[in-house]
C-alpha cells in the first residue's frame, strides 16, 4: 500500500474522492496526513471524520515558504508519506518539497491544461466562451500547472452551461478520474519496483 499525503484549502471535494476510492478498495493508499493552509476549511472535518494525521496552518504565521515547508516536510517524514497529492491546494509549492519529493507531487487542474492555468480556470473557460473544458491530472513542477500531463479528459461545454453547472460537471470527473489516474501510477511504479 503507498503512503500518501494530501494537501486541500477548501471544502475537499476531490480529497474525499480519495478517501472514499481508498476505503473501496479502488485505490490501494494509505493516506498518513493531511495539510491545510486554511484554517477552518471544511476538508479538515473530512480529516477528522477519517481519524487521518493532519497539520493545519496558516501561511502568515511563518516567515516565508521555505519555512513552513520545512515544518510540512519534518511532518511528511514522520509519516512515511511516499507521495504529495494535491487535492485543492491553492498555493505553489516551494524548492523545499519539490527536491524532496521531486517526480512524486501529483495534482489535478480543472482545465485541458495547457488551457487556463491558475486560478479560477472555470471561469477562465466560460470567459473564453470555449466548446469544452477538462480535467488535467499532473506531475508538479516549479510552474503554476506546468508540470508533466498524468492524464486528461474533456468536458463539453453547453451553450446556456453556468458556472455552478460547469463545476458540477467538472467535479464529477474529477472524482472518477483522480483516484484511477493515481492508482494506475501507484500500480505502475509497484509493478516496476
Amino acid at each position: 500500500m503507498v503512503k500518501i499525503a494530501v494537501f486541500a484549502s477548501g471544502s475537499g471535494t476531490n480529497f474525499q474522492a480519495i478517501i472514499d476510492a481508498s476505503k473501496q478498495g479502488e485505490l490501494k493508499a494509505d493516506i498518513v496526513l493531511f495539510v491545510c493552509d486554511r484554517p477552518g476549511a471544511y476538508s479538515i472535518e473530512r480529516a477528522q471524520k477519517e481519524c487521518i494525521p493532519q497539520f493545519i496552518f496558516s501561511a502568515k504565521d511563518y516567515s516565508g515558504k521555505s519555512v513552513y515547508e520545512e515544518v510540512i516536510l519534518q511532518k511528511l517524514k514522520e509519516s512515511g508519506a511516499e507521495y504529495i497529492i494535491l487535492a485543492g491546494y491553492m498555493r505553489l509549492i516551494g524548492p523545499t518539497l519539490l527536491k524532496e519529493y521531486e517526480g512524486r507531487i501529483i495534482n489535478i487542474h480543472p482545465s485541458l491544461l495547457p488551457a487556463f492555468p491558475g486560478k479560477d480556470a472555470i471561469g477562465q473557460a466560460l470567459e473564453a466562451n470555449v466548446k469544452a473544458s477538462g480535467v488535467t491530472v499532473h506531475f508538479v513542477d516549479e510552474g503554476m500547472d506546468t508540470g508533466p500531463i498524468i492524464a486528461q479528459q474533456s468536458v463539453d461545454i453547453d451553450e446556456d452551461e453556468t458556472r455552478e453547472s460547469l463545476q458540477n460537471k467538472i467535479h464529477e470527473v474529477e472524482h472518477k478520474l483522480y483516484p484511477q489516474v493515481l492508482q494506475n501510477l501507484f500500480y505502475a511504479k509497484m509493478v516496476k519496483g
